[in-house]
């Protein structure tokens, strides 16, 4: 059995959209980072990082448990245990490309904008400005890919469209105050719009909003949030 540890954030959102287009068996186990159980000991066994998702897996080789972190290693390891979502083995460089494409570049700059709209305690607008142009940059490379395309590897929707989808789903709020924030990138938002209306994305949406995560912004959720901001954090 797989024990998914996830917040309502965009890499999470990944691992539950995989999971439910699998129509894997599951256990979800919430962990509110603006409390900062991410930092606690039993966590941090599981990912050294104290970050989410993460998930352990009671079915690996020799039915040992094992344990993956990171979006992008979850999302590989869930890929090749189930046989879906790959592509086709010839597609496998493009692939890797294009995952490794989405973790380095469209997931930081995504955060960072966020961070810096939302999060920063003063506004700065060099900052705010440089990371909604990097997510920008980024999106009009996928557009420019996506034309004549329906999914970004490949003929078929894989664990690329999937890793994409969790960010992308956030562009209203990276892009803070724009009606139509896909609106400059047809092809991509096109895209979108179609995965979107998978019945799996539906699933993957309603986990964890029956839990009461802390929404609250003060100096606990700030110490646990953003630990290298504070030289006396142990996060």
């Amino acid at each position: 059995m797989i024990t998914f540890y996830f917040n309502l954030a965009p890499n999470p959102a990944k691992i539950a959209l995989f999971l439910e287009e699998a129509q894997l068996p599951y256990d979800a186990v919430p962990v509110d980072t603006a409390k900062g159980e991410q930092h606690l000991p039993a966590f941090r066994a599981i990912n050294p990082n104290g970050k989410v998702p993460a998930i352990t897996d009671g079915e690996g080789p020799g039915g040992k448990e094992i344990r993956v972190f990171d979006s992008t290693a979850i999302l590989l390891y869930l890929a090749e245990k189930t046989g879906k979502f790959l592509g086709a083995p010839e597609d496998r460089p493009e692939l890797l490309s294009w995952l490794l494409f989405i973790a380095t570049g469209v997931g930081p700059y995504s955060g960072q904008a966020v961070h810096f709209q939302y999060a920063a305690p003063d506004a700065i607008p060099y900052a705010v400005n440089r990371y909604r142009r990097e997510v920008e940059r980024h999106y009009r490379v996928l557009d420019n890919h996506l034309a004549g395309r329906e999914y970004i590897v490949g003929e078929g929707f894989t664990i690329a469209d999937i890793s994409a989808w969790g960010w992308l789903d956030r562009a209203p709020k990276i892009f803070k105050g724009e009606d139509d924030p896909l609106g400059k990138f047809p092809h991509l938002k096109a895209w979108f719009q179609r995965v979107d209306t998978r019945q799996a994305v539906s699933r993957a949406r309603a986990l964890g909003k029956d839990h009461n995560f802390k929404t609250a912004s003060d100096e606990e959720s700030r110490r646990a949030l953003f630990p290298s901001n504070y030289p006396d954090s142990q996060g």
